[in-house]
């Protein structure tokens, strides 16, 4: 095993013997809990599913180290919060990360960042496309029962980047070179069911029509009757997006960016908002709904507004829906749209827990595919923490969890979070309370034995998410289309 070489420290605050820091060869890891992740992986077989959609042009008889052993170092080291290809230089002869990748703490080591590098690189736009029906695949997959229906949300995502990245370009309104990925995420299992990298000047819906039409011929295949909702921010409120929604029988709630027409036609209503402000010296939030056409609209749609009233100042909201109930319920139309901040919650994720914006690269292809190891990454996560979640009760008084606003639903949150830490927590809070544990591998003729510190407080957690994956059944998979 590869150590890296140090010099020994020496604490002294101990008085009656020195303190003296050294590297050891011994067989021992700092991310012990990514092993129930692992078996979870082996039960809805993302990784194998994964990997087997990538074209590797390499000879067999010459290979080394598989793409899938290599899909698992990435995807793994991701949620360990190791995104860059150079901490697997000193992971390819940690013992835990050999078991994920399929080899014994005593096998030879794994893949060095060069190899990684050029594996990334190798990656061609058939095994991208492959990879788009294995998250479509695995989504589908998901689900025990057909869904009724189902609610995406469409956001564009600013990913900055440092160097001669190709078609990294500068974006004025963010300030910075970046690129500009698209993510749809399902908003009734927070899972990512696609996700596309763009240049850095793109708008934000190019190519969403493309790939919302895709989504939906792939969902009708396995699920005809299933209803399919969408709600993306102003970027998505353009004539090819209502367009492509209407052609393809699809429900639609998209921000809609304010203009002169709008707030002469909203005036009404902001004014008796600031008159009842003024009166009670309450935060007045008010609704209407009225037909508009755009000039570059072929015919009138239903928009909805929302103007406020409060200590800061005022406030107008628009959005545009062709929902069924959206000319009778308003108000509710525009709060499930606000809803959508759940789903900006898994982009935030994302991007800061899961370093998605570590797309460091040079060729477009590679990074990506950066892009959907990082997006696996989180659906393992976020499907592991689905299944165990388990949530306090609803008060019998009390209306249905999802149905719950302001402090009510600020309080459930709260008790949730103090009896249910995994199944709300964010990657950070998997990794403080199960993924960074330490403990020594020894492997025998029988066994790979696991020691675990039994001073270790959150052993709990680690046994309650084990015995889970471990009883779990293997699920069968969809196949591509």
């Amino acid at each position: 095993m590869t150590i890296h070489p140090a010099s020994p420290l020496l604490f002294d605050f101990f008085d009656p013997l020195p303190i003296v820091i050294e590297s050891s060869n011994a067989p021992l890891t700092s991310d012990a809990g990514l092993l129930p992740l692992r078996q979870f992986d082996d039960r809805i077989g993302l990784t194998a599913q994964f990997a087997a959609a990538l074209h590797d042009p390499r000879d067999p008889q010459l290979a080394e180290h598989s793409f899938l052993e290599m899909v698992r170092m990435r995807l793994f080291g991701i949620l360990a919060d190791y995104e860059d290809q150079n901490d697997h230089d000193a992971l390819r002869t940690d013992p835990v990360f050999k078991l994920i990748a399929g080899r014994s703490p005593n096998d030879a080591d794994l893949a060095s960042q060069p190899t990684l590098s050029r594996f990334e690189n190798a990656i061609d736009c058939t095994s991208l496309k492959r990879l788009r029906d294995v998250f479509l695949d695995q989504f589908i997959a998901s689900f025990a029962q057909p869904p009724l229906r189902l609610t995406f949300d469409i956001d564009a995502v600013d990913d900055p980047a440092h160097g001669a990245q190709q078609l990294v370009l500068f974006h004025a309104y963010f300030d910075q070179y970046q690129y500009f990925p698209l993510l749809i995420t399902c908003a009734d299992n927070d899972q990512v069911v696609m996700v596309s990298l763009r240049h850095g000047t793109a708008h934000a819906a190019l190519g969403a029509d493309d790939d919302l039409e895709y989504l939906t011929a792939r969902l009708r295949q396995v699920w005809p009757d299933v209803h399919i909702h969408v709600r993306g921010d102003a970027g998505y409120g353009v004539p090819w997006m209502y367009e492509v929604c209407e052609r393809l029988g699809i429900e639609y709630t998209f921000g809609l960016s304010a203009n002169v027409v709008l707030q002469r036609e909203t005036e009404d209503v902001l004014a008796l908002a600031v008159q009842r402000f003024e009166q009670t010296g309450q935060p007045q939030r008010l609704f209407s709904g009225f037909w508009y056409q755009a000039g570059t609209w072929e015919r009138p749609r239903w928009v909805i507004a929302k103007a406020e009233a409060h200590g800061r100042g005022t406030n107008r909201r628009f959005i545009v829906s062709n929902r069924p109930g959206a000319r009778v319920w308003i108000e509710p139309t525009y709060d499930d749209y606000a809803m959508r901040g759940e789903s900006e919650n898994r982009n935030k994720e994302l991007k800061r827990d899961l370093a998605m914006d570590r797309l460091s690269d040079h060729r477009f292809c590679a990074n990506y595919f950066r892009l959907y190891l990082h997006a696996a990454a989180l659906n393992l996560l976020v499907r592991l923490r689905r299944e165990i979640a388990d949530p306090p009760p609803v008060p019998a008084e009390s209306v249905p969890a999802e149905a719950m606003a302001g402090a009510e639903r600020q309080a459930y949150q709260q008790r949730r979070r103090q009896r249910d830490p995994l199944g709300e927590g964010q990657p950070w809070t998997w990794r403080t309370l199960l993924i960074k544990v330490a403990a020594s591998v020894v492997v025998s003729t029988r066994r790979v034995l696991v020691l675990l510190s039994g001073s270790w407080p959150h052993v709990e957690y680690y046994r309650q998410v084990s015995e889970h994956v471990r009883s779990r059944p293997a699920v069968g998979h969809v196949g591509s289309g």
